[in-house]
């Protein structure tokens, strides 16, 4: 594990770290406040994504994949 020090400039960086924080990504400290997430994360990104078959998927998988070659 390493330690490293952040400024943070904008508000929106520390929401995204808050919620690497939530993914168990990486872990925030700070001596002033509490910034752990308030916030469930499957209920924020509740459906971002629309519903498709295992099929779809594959195949979106597999032109991507071939996309590389």
């Amino acid at each position: 594990m390493k330690t490293i020090t952040v400024d943070i400039l904008q508000d929106e960086a520390l929401n995204l770290l808050k919620d690497l924080e939530a993914l168990n990504v990486i872990r925030l400290h700070n001596e002033d406040e509490e910034i752990r997430p308030k916030e469930n994360l499957s209920k924020k990104y509740k459906g971002a994504m629309s519903k498709q078959s295992r099929e779809e998927i594959e195949k979106q998988l597999h032109d991507l994949s071939n996309e590389w070659n």
